[in-house]
C-alpha cells in the first residue's frame, strides 16, 4: 500500500488553509502528544486527563504479544480453530477492522438478537474459543453471550476456563471474576477511551488470537504516529482534523466512499470514533457509510464533505468539497485518532466523553425490570406491524408505504435518516440495502446501523447532536430464544427492550420515529423492500435529480 497521505479541495481546502496556521501556533499536535488534558477546555480536563492514553502505547502494547501468541497456541493444542469476540462498540469495531483487513476469520458477536447468537452457537463449541471484551464487564450484551457461552461449554463437557478469553480493565470487577473462574485474563490501559483502544488489548488479543500479525501492525501505527505529534503545517492529522472539524459554515456530514484502499471496514471503525467523540451539545460530525454510485456520491449537497479513502493520492482535481486519504491501517487508525481530537478541538467539544450514551440504558433496564404490556401496533400490513410517534402518521395511513413516506416528509433540508435494524445482521444482510435507495428517495443522507451495535456508536451523536434526524427503526420476531443464565430475561426480551428503550428516549427529545415489527422475517424483508421502492421520492429528492 502507498504511504499516509492527504488531500483535499473546496471548502475542505479552505478549512485546512484557515486553521491549520493557527492549530500551529497553539502548538495542538505536541500538546496532544505529550496529554495536555487542558487543550479542549476546562469543562473536559478532568475526562481528558485520563483519556490520552492511546497517543504513546505502543511499548505495552507489543509487550501483549508473546503472551496473545502463546495463548493461540495453546488453543490450538486444545483442538480451537475458530475464535468468537463477544464485544461491543470498539472492543469489537476495531478488531473487526483488523481482522477483515488481513484476511483473517474472526467472528464478531455484537448482537443481542437470539438468532444471531444461536447461529454463532450451532458452528460448534467444540472448536471455539470465546474472547470476552469490556472494560467493565458490566455491558449487558457482553455479559449475556458470555453467560450463554459458559453454559453451552459445560453442556458440552469442556471447562469454561479453557476456552475463555477475558480483555478488561485493571481493577473492573470482569477482572476479579474471571480470575477467580480462572480464565485467561489481559488487562488494557485504563487510561484509554473504548473508541481509542484499537491498539491495546481490546483490539489485539482478538485479532491476534484470530491470526494478525500485530507486531506489523503497530510498527506501522508507532511510525506515523511520530508525524503527527509535530507542530507543523505538513502535520497531515492537522490537515485531516482541520477539514473535518474547521469547515464554516460546518459540512457536518462525512460520506465516507472507500476507493479501493485495501483497509476492509475502515468506516465502520471510524463512524463510532467520530460519531461518539462529536455528537453532543448539539453539534457533531455524522459519518455516512455509502459505497460508490450511491445517491450521496452522486448528488453532493452543501453540508456534505465527501471523504475518499485510496489506495493512493491521486492527481485528480474535485470541484466539490472533497478529502482523499491513504496510508496502511495502523497508520491510518492513529491519524484518525488525532484528527478526530483535533476537529473537536475546533468544535469546542470535549472528545472523550459519551454523555447520552447512557440514556438508552436506563431506559431497556426500566423496562427489563417493569415488562410492561407490548405496544398495539398502529396498523399491520402484511407481515409488518407499524408504530410510531404520537403524530407522525396521517389519519388514514394504512401501508408501510404510507407509513415511510410520512417519515420521510419530517425530514429538513439539513436533516438526515438513521435506519435501526435490531435484527440478525449475520442472516438478514439484505436488510441494509434499503439504504442506499432510501438516500435516493428522500434526497438527504441515510446511515445504516445494526442494533443494538449502533447504540455503542452513533447512538451518541443520535442524542446528543443536531436535533435533524428521522429515525426508521426496524424489529423483527424470531422463532428462537435463549435464556440468559442467571438473568431473569432472555435474549429476545432484551433486544426488545433495547429497541424500545431507544424509541422511547428518541421521542422524548422531540426525534420522529417510525418502528416496523417483522412478524415473518424471510416474508417481511421481502415486503419491505418492495414497499420502499414504491415511496415517491421528497421534495429533496426532487430537487436533487
Amino acid at each position: 500500500m502507498a504511504s499516509l497521505g492527504f488531500k483535499a479541495s473546496g471548502a475542505a481546502q479552505v478549512a485546512v488553509e484557515n486553521n491549520v496556521p493557527h492549530l500551529v501556533a497553539d502548538q495542538v499536535a505536541s500538546k496532544i502528544a505529550a496529554k495536555d488534558a487542558t487543550l479542549w477546555g476546562a469543562e473536559a480536563e478532568s475526562e481528558a486527563s485520563i483519556r490520552l492514553g492511546w497517543v504513546d502505547l505502543f511499548e505495552a502494547s507489543r509487550a501483549l504479544v508473546p503472551l496473545i501468541e502463546q495463548t493461540r497456541a495453546e488453543l490450538a493444542s486444545r483442538g480451537v480453530d475458530r475464535i468468537v469476540l463477544a464485544g461491543m462498540g470498539g472492543s469489537s469495531l476495531a478488531p473487526e477492522v483488523i481482522t477483515k483487513t488481513a484476511g483473517v476469520e474472526l467472528h464478531v458477536l455484537d448482537s443481542t438478537d437470539p438468532g444471531m447468537v444461536a447461529s454463532v452457537l450451532e458452528a460448534g463449541v467444540e472448536r471455539t474459543a470465546l474472547v470476552v471484551s469490556s472494560k467493565s464487564g458490566s455491558t449487558v450484551e457482553t455479559d449475556s453471550q458470555r453467560r450463554i457461552f459458559e453454559k453451552y461449554y459445560a453442556d458440552a463437557g469442556i471447562n469454561p476456563a479453557e476456552r475463555i478469553i477475558v480483555v478488561t480493565d485493571p481493577g473492573s470487577p470482569l477482572e476479579s471474576s474471571a480470575r477467580e473462574a480462572g480464565y485467561r485474563v489481559f488487562v488494557a490501559d485504563p487510561t484509554v477511551g473504548g473508541r481509542y483502544s484499537a491498539l491495546t488489548a481490546f483490539g489485539l488479543v482478538p485479532s491476534g488470537l484470530a491470526g494478525v500479525d500485530i507486531d506489523s501492525l503497530l510498527n506501522d501505527a508507532e511510525a506515523a504516529s511520530k508525524q503527527f505529534a509535530a507542530d507543523s503545517e505538513d502535520n497531515l492529522a492537522l490537515q485531516l482534523g482541520a477539514a473535518l472539524g474547521g469547515t464554516r459554515p460546518l459540512r457536518d456530514k462525512l460520506i465516507f466512499e472507500d476507493q479501493g484502499s485495501g483497509i476492509v471496514g475502515f468506516a465502520d471503525w471510524a463512524e463510532q470514533l467520530i460519531a461518539e467523540s462529536t455528537g453532543k451539545e448539539g453539534t457533531g460530525l455524522l459519518p455516512v457509510v455509502v459505497q460508490a454510485g450511491d445517491p450521496e456520491v452522486t448528488t453532493p449537497q452543501d453540508d456534505f464533505l465527501e471523504i475518499k479513502l485510496v489506495p493512493a493520492i491521486t492527481a485528480t482535481e474535485y470541484t466539490a468539497t472533497t478529502v482523499e486519504v491513504s496510508g496502511n491501517l495502523g497508520a491510518q487508525m492513529v491519524l484518525w485518532e488525532y484528527a478526530t481530537v483535533i476537529a473537536s478541538y475546533l468544535l469546542d467539544i470535549n472528545p472523550f466523553d459519551q454523555p447520552d450514551v447512557e440514556s438508552a440504558k436506563i431506559a431497556t433496564r426500566g423496562l427489563l425490570e417493569s415488562r410492561p404490556a407490548v405496544e398495539a401496533p398502529l396498523f399491520t400490513d402484511g407481515s409488518i406491524e407499524v408504530r410510531a410517534t404520537a403524530g407522525l402518521l396521517p389519519a388514514g395511513a394504512s401501508s408501510v408505504e404510507d407509513a415511510i413516506s410520512a417519515l420521510l416528509g419530517e425530514l429538513s433540508v439539513s436533516g438526515y435518516l438513521a435506519v435501526q435494524a435490531y435484527t440478525d445482521r449475520l442472516n438478514l444482510p439484505a436488510l441494509a440495502d434499503l439504504r442506499s435507495v432510501l438516500a435516493g428517495i428522500s434526497g438527504r443522507p441515510v446511515t445504516f446501523g445494526w442494533g443494538p451495535r449502533f447504540l455503542h456508536s452513533t447512538g451518541q451523536f443520535h442524542k446528543g447532536g443536531p436535533a435533524v434526524g428521522v429515525f426508521l427503526q426496524i424489529t423483527a420476531s424470531s422463532d428462537t430464544d435463549l435464556e440468559i443464565p442467571g438473568l431473569p430475561f432472555t435474549l429476545g426480551q432484551l433486544i426488545n427492550a433495547q429497541a424500545t428503550g431507544d424509541a422511547s428516549v428518541l421521542a422524548e427529545l422531540g426525534q420522529p420515529v417510525l418502528r416496523l415489527h417483522l412478524t415473518d422475517r424471510t416474508a417481511a424483508v421481502s415486503q419491505l423492500a418492495s414497499a420502499v421502492a414504491a415511496v415517491q421520492p421528497t421534495q429533496a429528492a426532487q430537487a436533487s435529480s
